[in-house]
This record gives C-alpha cells, sequence and structure tokens, in this order.
C-alpha cells in the first residue's frame, strides 16, 4: 500500500512539485482508500458517508506537510461537519475522528463528552492519541493526557472557535500494516469502530 518513496513526498521541495508527486502517488493511493471504506463507515454509523480527498487548493506558496482522505455525510464537504480521516505526515499515518476549525458542532461534542467522560473512558484504548491542531504533526496519548489532560482540551474545544480535537491512532511510516492492504483496512476499521461513538457524541 504504502511506501517509503510515498512518505519521502513530503521532502520535495516547492509547492509545485510537491503537489504533482501528492496527485501522482498519494492521491490515488487515498481515493482507494476512501472508496472502500465509504461503505464500512455507511453500515456502522447508520449514514451515508462520502470520502474526499484533500485537494489543498487553498495553498499558494508553501507545501502542504500532509495530506489525507476524509469521510463525511455531505458530498459537498467535511471541513464543517464530525468526520473520519486517513492520512500521512513525512514520519507516520495517522487514522482518527476529527473536529476542525470550521466544525460548528464542537461545542455540542465537548459538553457532551465531557458529560459522559466517565463512560467513555474505559472503553478509549490509552495508547490512542488526541490532536488539538490538524495542522501540526504532534499528538499525545491519552495515557500522557489523563481524563485531566482530556477536560482541558474539551473546555478549550467548547470556548476557543479555532480549537480542534481529533482522536485515533498514529503509526511510524516503518510500521508493516502500512505496507498490506488488507491489514490497513481492518486497522482502519477497528479504529473507526473505537472512536464511532466519539462521532455519535456530535449530535446529542
Amino acid at each position: 500500500m504504502f511506501t517509503d518513496k510515498d512518505f519521502d513526498v513530503f521532502t520535495i521541495e516547492g509547492l509545485d512539485a510537491r503537489m504533482r508527486a501528492i496527485r501522482e502517488r498519494l492521491q490515488p493511493k487515498l481515493a482507494k482508500i476512501g472508496e472502500e471504506t465509504s461503505s464500512f463507515l455507511t453500515a456502522s454509523c447508520s449514514d451515508t458517508f462520502f470520502p474526499h480527498v484533500a485537494k489543498h487548493a487553498r495553498r499558494t506558496v508553501n507545501p502542504p506537510d500532509s495530506t489525507w482522505v476524509a469521510w463525511s455525510t455531505s458530498k459537498r464537504g467535511y471541513k464543517s461537519l464530525p468526520h473520519f480521516q486517513v492520512g500521512l505526515w513525512e514520519t507516520h499515518a495517522f487514522i482518527w475522528f476529527a473536529l476542525i476549525y470550521e466544525c460548528e458542532k464542537k461545542p455540542t461534542f465537548a459538553r457532551q463528552m465531557k458529560a459522559q467522560l466517565d463512560e467513555i473512558w474505559p472503553n478509549l484504548p490509552k495508547d490512542f492519541v488526541v490532536s488539538p491542531d490538524h495542522t501540526q504533526p504532534e499528538v499525545s496519548s491519552l495515557s500522557q493526557l489523563g481524563k485531566e489532560g482530556v477536560i482541558n482540551l474539551l473546555d478549550r474545544l467548547e470556548n476557543v472557535k479555532k480549537a480542534e480535537f481529533l482522536c485515533g491512532v498514529t503509526l511510524n511510516r516503518n510500521d508493516n500494516r502500512l505496507r498490506n492492504r488488507d491489514e490497513l483496512l481492518e486497522l482502519i476499521g477497528n479504529t473507526f469502530t473505537v472512536v464511532k461513538p466519539l462521532y455519535h457524541l456530535s449530535f446529542e
């Protein structure tokens, strides 16, 4: 599935050259994952999901440091909705549930998750990670954050307009599961099953 050359795309200098490599090397693979996972999410979440491969259309100077495919219940886009993502940075891949800056459901999600955290917390694997910003590669594991750390992130998500919340797994670029299509698709499905309750919190 993904190779070292795929991750090395993010070392290419210049917007045009890197975008050309992203379009040629990464977008076809992400589109395939998008197609093959849409039916799983549709059946799992009891709603119709559509894949969206990131286009990076707003960039005019700086080349993207990551790219992804996202799934939402809208044919038109995903940024304003709770959604799921699979993507790559130079160092790692990620699979997660995402609420990013444009999503109006962030305060609802934050309140509901805080209210139900005692029930949700035991079911979240502590090696799962959380990111407060999809434009940065750094993440924290749930074991590092603890419940109080998660609550702090949720408080910020509820009250700060630009705050984000992404939760799932990351895989080092050398992880063999990234090389094998079937293993990767199974991991994506398993991860989305775990974070599916978080998705539903956004609509309560």
